[in-house]
């Protein structure tokens, strides 16, 4: 269902606004026309809900999600404060409760929004029209209601939302080259090519010298290569991340199932550079409502309500990562860096203590340098680049994990190294497991069989399931799923009917050849 919201902005929060459009303009910041709406919290929640846009596909979860951000507002566990969603013009949408210290914050913050949007790589190949886009795909979804029923393209949609992260969300950023394929007029037709290994004899010594029975041996053996490499050869020639496109293009299914399918993926690809830089697009963001609002945005009435509600929004937990604060310090942190010239081969060949600690070349390319890190990074890269043993330390960052015996979780380690790379397995594929596609005709079945990128984390074994289920129901014939279980490598095959688990050998497996 479409939610019209449109109506004029109050005299004086369109002042607020451009007043804040200059600002933001005169920092260098470069966004798209931003269009902003007041809409009270229900409204607001079914945008949420939405993903930020007033019309989507129907779907029970996104009822569900629309009656937990109301629970969750009604019991006073959590408030929404505006939303900004990637098109152009950028629409936001500003709760009409908020006070104007807190709509003056917002609209500085989404300006930060809409500036990553415009110009981050990750957001440069998303649908920039997909507010249409979305409306064109609950039309299309609607009349597949009409035709086939609600309750057979609700079912199909919840298989179809089961994998939708099983995408290669860095393929839009790839150019492939496409290598020109000699085809055979009629492949029945194509012969084996053999070589013939005949040594050069004499006439009297030929049948010593080239014995007929090591020859015929010798064509038998290529001939079984050729079988083996050409004719049972598995597709994909190639292993492949995009499970969504290759069942779109080899799953049995019917042709309205493959148009929602596509939907599916669509939609998945235009949401995936926002999880790709959830820590970057915060930080840039808060980094500049600070910026906007302690210089330009404040009386002197509305300083302690802005230091309440920031430091509410920078608020840190011993079990839970927030990508605002992180973000946001990582880029002061660059910013100082830059300034003071703290990089580079001569800062980290640096042992004396003293002199790191006074280390000021007053370079002042700090805010330059931030600038280019929105440009060109997402959050693995940014972490992996600027997160620094000195800056670890400096904010106290520590891993942590559950404890089995005890129940509950502990810190694991406060080493760098550990913290640093648990953090980065986490932002891999947003903490989800990578799967691949490497064989569609599995043992000459028709079968499907996927690979489990093994990163030290194991499947939950009763989700995987479940997610077996729905790919074999895309699938239309048997789908094996190896991975590892108990450090012991695994096959999960379901049949349609049946779940089998059986462990693997290495000449079993298709892991050595990738």
């Amino acid at each position: 269902m479409s939610i019209s919201t449109y109506r004029p902005l109050p005299d004086d929060i369109r002042a607020i606004q451009d007043e804040m459009e200059k600002v933001a303009a005169s920092y260098g910041l470069d966004f798209y026309e931003t269009i902003f709406e007041m809409l009270d919290y229900e409204e607001l929640s079914r945008f949420a809900a939405y993903g930020g846009f007033p019309i989507r596909y129907p779907h029970w979860r996104f009822g569900a999600q629309f009656d937990e951000l109301m629970k969750g507002y009604s019991y006073g566990l959590q408030k929404i404060y505006e939303m900004v969603i990637n098109t152009d013009p950028c629409y936001a949408y500003l709760l009409n409760c908020n006070s104007i210290t807190d709509q003056k914050l917002v609209i500085a913050h989404v300006y930060g929004h809409c500036d990553f949007f415009k110009n981050n790589a990750w957001f440069s190949k998303t649908n920039r029209r997909m507010l249409d886009q979305l409306a064109n795909h609950a039309a299309r979804i609607n009349r597949y209601i009409d035709r086939y029923g609600h309750e057979a393209v609700e079912e199909f949609i919840d298989s179809c939302l089961s994998i939708e992260d099983l995408i290669d969300p860095y393929s839009p950023h790839i150019v492939r080259s496409v290598k020109q394929r000699k085809q055979p007029s009629d492949a029945g037709d194509e012969e084996p090519e053999t070589t013939d290994r005949r040594f050069r004899a004499k006439d009297y010594m030929d049948s010593f010298v080239n014995p007929q029975e090591v020859l015929d041996q010798e064509r038998s053996e290529q001939q079984e290569e050729y079988q083996r490499q050409h004719v049972n050869r598995s597709f994909p020639a190639e292993p492949v991340r995009d499970l969504l496109q290759f069942l779109i293009e080899h799953g049995q299914l019917r042709e309205w199932q493959r148009d929602v399918l596509s939907i599916i993926r669509e939609e998945a690809y235009y949401f995936a550079p926002q999880g790709q830089t959830k820590i970057m697009n915060e930080g840039w963001a808060s980094y500049w409502h600070t910026t906007i609002m302690t210089n330009h945005g404040l009386t002197d009435a509305e300083v302690i309500d802005y230091a309440d509600h920031h430091s509410g929004t920078m608020a840190t937990s011993p079990t839970r990562l927030n990508p605002y604060k992180l973000g946001i310090e990582l880029f002061r942190d660059i910013e100082d860096r830059w300034n003071r010239g703290q990089f580079g081969s001569e800062w980290e060949n640096c042992d004396d203590v003293e002199a790191r600690d006074h280390w000021d070349k007053k370079l002042g390319l700090g805010r330059e340098k931030i600038f280019e890190v929105r440009r060109i990074h997402n959050d693995i890269t940014f972490i992996d680049t600027f997160l620094t043993e000195d800056f670890c330390r400096r904010h106290r960052m520590f891993s942590f994990a559950y404890n089995d015996e005890e129940k509950t979780y502990e810190i694991e380690s406060r080493e760098f190294k550990d913290v640093k790379q648990h953090l980065l397995r986490n932002l891999t594929n947003y903490g989800r497991p990578q799967i691949r596609v490497i064989d569609g005709n599995y043992r000459n079945r028709g079968e499907l069989y996927l690979q489990h990128q093994f990163a030290g984390i194991e499947l939950k074994l009763d989700d995987a399931e479940d997610t077996l289920h729905n790919v074999q129901k895309l699938w239309g014939r048997p789908v094996n799923l190896e991975t590892v279980i108990d450090e012991t490598l695994h096959l999960l095959t379901y049949d349609g009917q049946t779940h089998r688990r059986s462990p693997l050998t290495k000449n079993e497996t298709f892991t050595l050849i990738n």
